[in-house]
């Protein structure tokens, strides 16, 4: 397509000639207001507020209907523009509840920002006139609907009739009565639907889950990947440390990148960050008892020196440098290394498009670094565990554990390991994508990574202090 230069508010722009104006406008933070459009919905044209003044055009135009052509000016802000801005929203406004205080959308509402760059400030409407709709509608996959907050922007009607294709919500009614729902008897039921609430710009759908958790301010966004399987899906992780305890994880949100999932994650990724948290392994054991690192050093020593065929497990959803840490490892005290891939396999799970059906976010980097995945059938001596979720199914005489998360399996020695939030380095997805993770999650007291228990381990192998 031709690349063309414009002038938007003084400033030239470069720009493919027959483009949408609006894209030009957000990629460059042009500020222009708006509820409808979605890049990853397209242009819908209803709530009028992206509206733009077009030199030789006899009225505003829409941003988001407005194909960049040759010689085009355009003025995004002026006393007429931004009086056409808080004339849309004042009508955005008539039948808008007072409910910004109990609200959780408070902090990220898109309704707030625009009334705080446009707003009138001075309300024409009486609350008691408002049009009043139904409130704190279960709609079913853990969304919640405020028919009262909706602005009509019709994002998420699109999202279920263009990108999920399963049509669970309309807009019924007209006039001061329109109101998104779903069908009679019906519930928003498929795997992506929790994508509605990022989508909707103001507070009408909100998350069962983070509702009235915490407020969005006193949250710390990190980019980091989901590893619920391996698509390998961009995430903002959103945590936040109390008085006197550890970091919490409140909320996973899909975070942009249009080479692997786009804008969207899956609800089961986004819900994930609740298994992090549950039944973590907090401390080390020696046959079901608490221990202290000199005893688990200790047993680790007679347990190498007596042993003559050790294996060593290790997960696939492990770092790059994490797995190329157990391969040294495994070389220097002469194991032998898998990673059976046939437990990540969940074929019920995937789909053909976010869900993958291996479970696994690195298997991709474990067929890079060669790392064998079956086990033969022989006596093990010794087996040397890094979490993969098959080893309490595998016999061997002995078995050294590093878990995330405690387990009914019995080992002679278990140690604590950090979760992946808690580590960082590179995964490598399904379409072969490197990624990197960096670490999110600080804790008062740090669970070891698995690069420091070899570490840890190794120098107590050759007699060094620890």
């Amino acid at each position: 397509m031709k690349s063309i230069d414009i002038i938007v508010d003084g400033q030239i722009y470069s720009a493919t000639k027959g483009s949408l104006l609006i894209d030009l406008l957000i990629k460059n933070d042009l500020k222009v207001p708006y509820f409808c459009y979605h890049e990853a919905l397209g242009a819908d044209g209803n709530c009028r507020m992206c509206m733009v003044e077009i030199e030789g055009q006899k009225r505003p135009q829409i941003a988001c209907d407005t194909l960049i052509k040759d010689n085009m000016i355009v003025k995004t802000k002026g006393e007429m523009i931004d009086g056409v801005h808080r004339d849309v929203l004042e009508l955005e406004l008539v039948n808008h509840p007072v409910d910004c205080p109990v609200c959780d959308q408070a902090g990220e509402c898109k309704l707030q920002d625009f009334y705080m760059d446009y707003g009138l400030y001075d309300s024409k409407i009486d609350v008691a006139e408002k049009v009043k709709h139904e409130k704190h509608i279960d709609l079913g996959s853990s969304v919640m609907l405020d028919q009262e907050r909706c602005v009509l922007c019709a994002r998420c009607t699109r999202f279920t009739s263009n990108i999920t294709k399963t049509h669970e919500l309309g807009i019924i009614g007209r006039g001061d009565h329109a109101r998104v729902s779903t069908m009679p008897g019906k519930k928003l039921d498929n795997p992506y639907a929790m994508n509605v609430v990022d989508l909707c710009p103001v507070g009408a759908l909100t998350s069962k889950d983070f509702r009235f958790a915490q407020r969005v301010w006193f949250l710390t966004s990190t980019p980091s990947i989901c590893q619920g399987c391996a698509k390998g899906c961009n995430i903002y992780v959103d945590h936040n440390k109390l008085k006197y305890k550890d970091e919490k994880i409140y909320r996973f949100r899909p975070r942009r990148n249009d080479e692997v999932n786009g804008h969207f994650i899956c609800d089961e990724g986004r819900l994930s960050y609740k298994s992090l948290q549950e039944e973590r392994q907090e401390f080390m054991e020696i046959d079901g008892r608490e221990a202290t690192l000199g005893e688990v050093l200790g047993r680790y020593d007679t347990l190498l020196k007596s042993s003559e065929n050790i294996v060593i497990l290790a997960d696939a959803n492990l770092y790059i440098e994490e797995l190329e840490k157990i391969i040294s490892y495994a070389d220097s005290i002469g194991a032998k290394l898998y990673t059976p891939m046939e437990s990540y396999v969940d074929e019920e799970f995937g789909d053909d498009w976010l869900r993958s059906s291996m479970r696994a976010s690195n298997a991709k980097g474990v067929e890079m670094l060669s790392i064998a995945d079956k086990i033969p059938d022989e006596k093990i001596s010794l087996l040397i565990d890094f979490n993969h979720p098959d080893a309490k199914s595998i016999e061997a005489e002995h078995t050294i554990s590093m878990r995330t998360h405690s387990d009914s399996g019995k080992s002679d020695i278990v140690l604590p390991l950090a979760s992946y939030l808690q580590s960082s380095g590179k995964i490598i997805n399904e379409d072969g994508i490197e990624q990197f993770s960096d670490r999110v999650l600080e804790c008062s007291e740090p669970v070891a990574t698995v690069s420091e228990w070899i570490s840890i381990l190794s120098r107590a192998d050759i007699g060094g202090e620890v």
